[in-house]
């Protein structure tokens, strides 16, 4: 890759081709949780290189706004959260959650010229998401499955990953690399422990990729040898912008990812398990707690930070790398993958690198995001903004050597409410 267009991909700041592309869908900003009471602690956030203030205001309501007074430029975090706005704490200027000034003590008159930036709010799945494009091209509320579902059937959680979102989101986008960094820990993990599809995943680690393009990004179709007559298939989605939906395996819940950059150098890793028809069990949900699977156990309490980081190695441990108890010597599937991602440094050094055939997707998705970006700045509308094109369901599944797999995956794994989950 050019070194143009790795900084097309990377930079998402304000002004950015990315940037601007990203700003035109809802952008997943924190846990609901994070902010559950009325007239509670506003809370610091950074999405695209933007620094706001989130908060929940008298009416329950959701406000994001940017995070400094306009008077001079005090962070309204030190404010109070009182009667339906923040109120600075140095000179007492008002703002309600649309940004709106609505009291200058000293010059009630200004009132109409302080105003500050501010993002509208939707909640769904347990989490704000925010819109941060222009006001008249606003797109319908995200409908990736999991966020229409029942409270008790999903979980989820965030960590902060310190690199670049594209290098983060390209590993969600792999699934080539689940039959080597993985490959011991899958047999005593929790949430994949159990299942027959680990048996293919470990005996074939050459998997042959078919794509498929559609109105929502890719379909990635993973293909292993099966049973004497049929090829096992993990069945991907990548969402545009940032949704990565993840395979089943057995009867474990489905999962998937968002990867929404903070800044150029950090992202946020949102990671989600969920039934489509039954609650998790306490066991389950119990694992998910403990940071097993796809999530993590924090470095400190509400810090997001995972307690196996790069300051610490990730928690290494070679003699278990030898004893064949740990592929890489990291142990937690999270930290198994944004250990290497993080190892790339801050942003990939893209000029370098030397692409497999198993990085055909890879590829796929980084034209789609410079096309739709650098179409965006001619004037071409993005793609992917219809939220129903998102209903869409990631599934594991034996067929006869001689089917025809995105056949099969139009029919069951497009409008997902209608049909079973497929896993082996």
């Amino acid at each position: 890759m050019d070194k143009q267009t790795s900084e097309t991909l990377t930079r998402t700041g304000p002004g950015t081709l990315m940037g601007s592309l990203m700003r035109r869908y809802w952008v997943p900003v924190m846990s609901s949780s994070e902010i559950a009471a009325k007239d509670g602690p506003q809370v610091r956030v950074q999405i695209l290189g933007e620094k706001l203030l989130a908060f929940r205001d008298t009416e329950g309501k959701v406000g994001l706004i940017s995070e400094f007074c306009s008077h001079r430029g005090v962070s309204l975090y030190f404010g109070r959260n009182e009667e339906n706005g923040i109120r600075c704490a140095y000179h007492g200027l008002k703002f309600n959650r649309d940004g709106k000034c609505v009291d200058v003590p000293s010059a009630p008159q200004v009132c109409d010229r302080m105003g500050i930036t501010a993002y509208p709010c939707v909640e769904r799945g347990g989490v704000v998401w925010a819109y941060m494009g222009p006001a008249d091209k606003q797109p319908a509320p995200p409908e990736v499955e999991w966020c229409g579902l029942p409270a008790e059937n999903v979980f989820v959680s965030k960590r902060i990953q310190e690199c670049n979102y594209l290098q983060a989101m390209e590993g969600g986008i792999d699934t080539a690399h689940v039959s080597y960094v993985h490959r011991y820990e899958v047999d005593t993990d929790p949430m994949h422990r159990g299942c027959k599809a680990l048996d293919y995943i470990k005996a074939d680690g050459n998997v042959v990729f078919t794509i498929e393009k559609n109105p929502a990004g890719l379909t990635l179709f993973g293909r292993r040898m099966g049973d004497a007559d049929t090829y096992y298939w993990r069945v991907t989605h990548w969402l545009f912008p940032w949704f990565t939906l993840i395979p089943p395996f057995g009867d474990h819940s489905l999962a998937g990812h968002v990867w929404v950059p903070i800044d150029d150098h950090h992202c946020w890793a949102w990671s989600i398990n969920f039934h489509p028809g039954k609650a998790l069990s306490d066991e389950e949900r119990g694992h998910m707690v403990e940071g097993k699977g796809i999530h993590v156990e924090y470095e400190a309490p509400g810090s997001f930070r995972p307690k196996a980081n790069r300051d610490n190695d990730y928690g290494m441990d070679r003699t278990a790398q030898q004893e064949k108890r740990a592929y890489s010597g990291v142990f937690g599937f999270s930290a198994q993958d944004y250990s290497l991602q993080e190892s790339m440094g801050p942003i990939q050094n893209h000029e370098a690198e030397l692409l497999l055939p198993t990085d055909k997707a890879i590829v796929m998705a980084r034209r789609m995001l410079v096309e739709a970006a650098e179409g965006l700045a001619k004037g071409v509308e993005p793609p992917a903004l219809d939220a129903s094109a998102q209903r869409v369901r990631a599934a594991g599944v034996l067929l006869a050597r001689d089917a025809d797999p995105v056949a099969w995956g139009r029919e069951r794994l497009t409008d997902c409410n209608n049909h079973p989950v497929y896993s082996i």
